[in-house]
């Protein structure tokens, strides 16, 4: 199964307010200044390590056919997902801080980030190592993932599981920012 819709639900109302107090209170920086259609904030990061939540590690390990040639390619380094189970100190406290000890209670979790889609952007068709929990905050009807063949609207009134590990991409083509909360479900 593609997407799979889950019994959790959250006050997105919250999510956002601790989303724009982050943006609002935080300088925010993207790992990589020239990829201006990816942006995530880190919500958790490995014990005591600062590094944890930059470069290579905000985004890992994907592969991807990057030409016409069907040869695919390996990117980035593998993150050590399991290593991450300490909550970023901008986030200690918060209603985000609740949404990720509840969900540490029904999923073994890795990563969880603010993943950002600005406006009409796409990510690259690629596949990930492992699934991934989807609570979207931030929507509107012109964003949709693409899981092989299958598109779906992600609303705010569901948390989602998303098959990462087959070939998949996601888009905004509407005219407002998409957020959603994305944390790595490990098997």
């Amino acid at each position: 199964m593609n997407f799979e819709k889950t019994r959790l639900k959250f006050d997105t109302t919250k999510l956002i307010k601790d989303y724009q107090d982050f943006i609002t209170n935080n300088e925010f920086v993207t790992d990589d200044k020239t990829l201006v259609d990816f942006n995530a904030i880190c919500i958790n990061r490995k014990e005591g390590d600062e590094s944890s939540v930059t470069g290579g590690n905000v985004r890992g390990k994907y592969w991807t056919y990057p030409t016409d040639t069907a040869a695919e390619e390996e990117r980035l380094e593998y993150v050590d997902e399991e290593a991450y189970n300490e909550i970023c100190p901008e986030f200690a406290g918060t209603y985000t801080e609740e949404v990720y000890n509840e969900c540490k209670k029904h999923y073994k979790l890795g990563r969880m980030r603010f993943l950002m889609k600005p406006p009409r952007s796409c990510l690259s068709w690629h596949r990930d190592p492992e699934r991934r929990l989807h609570i979207p905050i931030i929507t509107n009807l012109g964003c949709r993932m693409v899981i092989e063949n299958e598109a779906q609207y992600m609303s705010t009134e569901h948390v989602y599981i998303t098959d990462n590990t087959k070939y998949h991409n996601f888009f905004n083509g509407g005219e407002e920012n998409r957020v959603h909360i994305v944390a790595t479900i490990l098997e």
